[in-house]
């Protein structure tokens, strides 16, 4: 099996300045669980809906205006499939 076989190709993307109340609008209205965050045309992490209710909610890191930096998972592994 090769990568481009259970790759997503079109992956939504935010600012890590993004507020999790949009974030999560957009997790609902496209139907995903995860988004990846990009800086400066980088990757530097990933917020899945995990992280918005265990490190946001749970946690009580919750306050209006909470971004995405606060509570996205940084350590990211990734590759980019062939054309």
């Amino acid at each position: 099996m090769l990568i481009r076989d259970v790759m997503t190709e079109n992956v939504m993307t935010v600012n890590p300045e993004a507020s999790i109340f949009d974030i999560a609008r957009l997790m609902r209205d496209e139907d995903i669980g995860a988004v990846l965050v990009a800086e400066n045309d980088r990757l530097i992490g990933m917020i899945t809906d995990r992280d918005i209710v265990v490190r946001a909610l749970a946690d009580r890191h919750f306050k209006f205006g909470t971004r995405a930096r606060a509570v996205m998972s940084e350590r990211m592994l990734y590759c980019f499939g062939a054309p």
